[in-house]
């Protein structure tokens, strides 16, 4: 690729941003998009529809940009936990590392790579003709004594980002205790989750009682069994899109005066209409309270799993770590999630139901990785003209216009495998949800952690070896020559890997500041309902931008001593993405569940990844250039990361697993003095309700035609992220 073609792509991709940014500050200022840019401050009332209009709602402006900057941490970790927190100190360990990076590599390794002559002499005259290889490390001669600045270079980030990956450790373990120590009692604190519980003459209530009775006697509080309700909550959906029916078929004032006359008896045939709709409404409710009492019953067979209660959080830790029973397979206890973070469905799987899930869920994600080759061999096609000539004769005549070669060869590969990536996020968290997870954090920590891998596998790794399944198992299965693969593969594709930093990083992150899908979701509901309707306010999609995030600084560390071009671009993109994700905390989202950082143990290991994966090659460049010194002492650096991620595994990863007894006993002596711990006590079981077991109350009011599902349904939605 030539820099005129990354030049074309720079500036496409820059307008694209300036576009959506110019949009989204002037669309969030009219009252019908409030639900799409501003939600979270509808439903918290800090924010109000303005009826009356002003020029001033034409008008871009940046005063969005200086509220994002302006929120400090504290007011971030108010907003939305710690969780949100530990995003944003991703983008600023980001920030920092590619600042340092990037000082280093254009003001150091750039010029030693234009001064080499092994692949060409930089042409200043004619600038935008020059290659993309005359800026990468596959410039600089072979023995060159240049080569050593990039050894040390590589010495000194490697240290630089470990030095950094301690501290942030260490202060986000710290974060995590003092939120612990700051919390009020919570019921998961107190609460395991039990499966598998073994059937006998009993009931599982009974069993369960006795069970941890005996076992605990004086820890043990109470219990709540599960029971099955797939079908209710089958119904209360019904319910909920039937309530909808009668609210959008209701007639205004006006109309019900005129019920049995209008034009052709048209608003007597409406009013039949919602009438009919209320019918089936009260029977589906009917349907709800008797499924409901089915499930209550004692004889109904509910789901071999129990919420049981202890007294203090120190015995629930207990119970949680000690094998229960002699039979691995039965009693399997799990630490409980919060209420709201439940992921009810997953309660009708049994230990071998789960257990074949897994396995089902590896198989399908292999399978679609390797079925996602596809796109990618037919995307690194999109970047070699010639190939592209051989493969279709009669495109020749079109692929000598140059922008339009540009255009084929410097925007639309990374276009077209940035859309076919947006089908995989959803995919990956589908397929955790049937993997057994009992809570929503943990099926997103799952999928983040898939879609991370599926990226760097099918997005680096396939695109590095043009999409070759064969050049990629012969490599894993002779790992001796992943070093000169490597060196020889991944230099080829850094013009690929800038342009793609570009248009999937900085053109993503900007649609998210603007929101288009929502935004036209809207303006469709929007015809249909009023702006008085309650609506749901979005939850931040880790599983979507963490590893997103995570990928853009794999790149720009692989990439830093290669092909140091890429670093500004990368830095960019970190710098766009702080203001606006800080920006999106604000306005639009809130948290759905709270993990106390818990993300964060992926982001080191990422990082970790990262680092190792730059040494291999480093080590394949070195003795590719015939620098077989530099190329040996490469070889303790990846030892040295390794061992450093180990003390790291030691000394910060329990705390991200579960809390020590030095504090689950410090927080359990202060609850002593509490008075309030006997009220706390006795709503345990309360907060462990399945919602789709609370009562519906329907008004007698049969003139109203919301009343009857307004108390349900609002329950309900409170309740969506429970249920899932």
């Amino acid at each position: 690729m030539i820099v005129s073609a990354l030049l074309t792509s720079v500036g496409i991709n820059t307008a694209l941003c300036v576009l959506f940014l110019t949009l989204y500050s002037i669309l969030r200022k009219q009252p019908s998009n409030y639900e799409v840019y501003v939600p979270r401050l509808l439903v918290e009332g800090t924010s109000k529809r303005r009826s009356h209009f002003n020029l001033e709602r034409l008008i871009p402006s940046t005063g969005w940009v200086a509220k994002a900057w302006s929120l400090t941490e504290e007011e971030l970790y108010s907003l939305s936990g710690l969780d949100g927190v530990v995003f944003m100190r991703i983008i600023t360990f980001s920030v920092k590392i590619f600042t340092f990076a990037g000082i280093i590599g254009i003001f150091v390794l750039l010029p030693v790579n234009c001064w080499g002559n092994q692949q060409q002499d930089i042409d200043v005259g004619n600038f935008t003709n020059n290659s993309l290889d005359v800026f990468t490390i596959s410039n600089v001669n072979s023995g060159s004594s240049w080569l050593w600045v990039h050894f040390c270079a590589v010495y000194l980030v490697t240290g630089f980002i470990c030095l950094l990956l301690f501290y942030e450790y260490k202060d986000i373990s710290s974060r995590r205790i003092s939120y612990f120590y700051s919390s009020k009692p919570q019921p998961h604190q107190f609460t395991i989750l039990v499966n598998s519980i073994p059937t006998s003459s009993s009931s599982i209530s009974d069993s369960v009682e006795s069970f941890f009775k005996e076992l605990y006697p004086s820890d043990y509080l109470s219990h709540v069994v599960v029971r099955r309700t797939s079908k209710i909550r089958r119904l209360l959906n019904e319910a909920k899109n039937m309530y909808r029916k009668v609210s959008q078929s209701r007639p205004g004032p006006t109309q019900q005066k005129n019920k049995h006359g209008g034009f052709f008896g048209t608003f007597g045939q409406k009013y039949s209409h919602i009438e009919r709709y209320q019918k089936r409404l009260e029977d589906i409710e009917e349907n709800v309270r008797l499924k409901q009492s089915e499930a209550s019953l004692a004889g109904e067979v509910p789901a071999r799993a129990a919420f049981v209660f202890f007294r203090s959080r120190f015995a629930a830790a207990t119970a949680f770590h000690l094998q229960q029973s002699v039979n691995p397979t039965r009693w399997i206890t799990e630490l409980a999630p919060e209420p709201r973070d439940i992921y009810w469905p997953f309660f009708s799987q049994s230990f071998m139901r789960r257990w074949i899930s897994k396995l089902v869920v590896v198989l399908v994600c292999i399978l679609f990785t390797i079925m996602f080759l596809v796109p990618v061999v037919f995307v690194q096609g999109l970047t070699n003209l010639t190939q592209l000539e051989n493969l279709f004769p009669f495109l020749e005549s079109i692929l000598t216009i140059k922008f339009v070669s540009q255009i084929i060869t410097g925007y639309l590969p990374s276009l077209i495998l940035q859309l076919f990536l947006q089908l995989v996020p959803p995919a990956m968290d589908f397929l955790s949800t049937i993997q057994g997870y009992i809570s929503l954090s943990d099926i997103e920590r799952s999928a983040t952690t898939k879609v991370l891998w599926f990226t760097v596998w099918n997005v680096f790794f396939a695109s590095v070896f043009s999409g070759s399944i064969i050049s990629m198992m012969s490599i894993i299965l002779d790992p001796k020559i992943i070093p000169g693969k490597l060196a020889i593969a991944v230099p080829a594709q850094a013009s690929f890997f800038i342009t793609y930093v570009v248009t999937s990083g900085w053109t993503s992150v900007s649609s998210e500041l603007f929101r288009i899908i929502p935004y036209i979701f809207n303006l469709i509901t929007g015809l249909f309902t009023s702006p008085d309707d309650e609506f749901d306010v979005p939850c931040m999609p880790y599983y979507r931008d963490v590893p997103r995030v995570l990928f853009f600084g794999l790149l720009g560390i692989t990439y830093f001593f290669l092909a140091p071009l890429i670093l500004p671009f990368v830095l960019a993109y970190f710098c766009l993405a702080y203001i606006i994700y800080r920006n999106q905390f604000m306005n639009v989202y809130a948290p759905r569940y709270e993990t106390a950082g818990k993300f964060w143990p992926i982001v080191h290991n990422s990082m970790i990844f990262s680092l190792v994966l730059m040494h291999i090659i480093a080590s394949g460049i070195f003795a590719l250039k015939k620098l077989s010194l530099a190329s040996t002492l490469m070889f303790p650096l990846p030892v040295v990361t390794l061992l450093f991620n180990e003390y790291c595994r030691k000394r910060f990863l329990p705390i991200f697993i579960g809390y020590s007894a030095e504090c689950l006993i410090k927080k359990d002596r202060e609850d002593q003095n509490d008075a309030t711990m006997n009220e706390f006590y006795n709503n345990l079981v309360d907060a462990y309700k399945d919602p789709a077991l609370i009562p519906i109350q329907y008004s007698s009011n049969n003139d109203s035609l919301s009343s009857p599902l307004i108390s349900q349904l609002n329950a309900e939605e409170q309740c969506n992220s429970i249920i899932g």
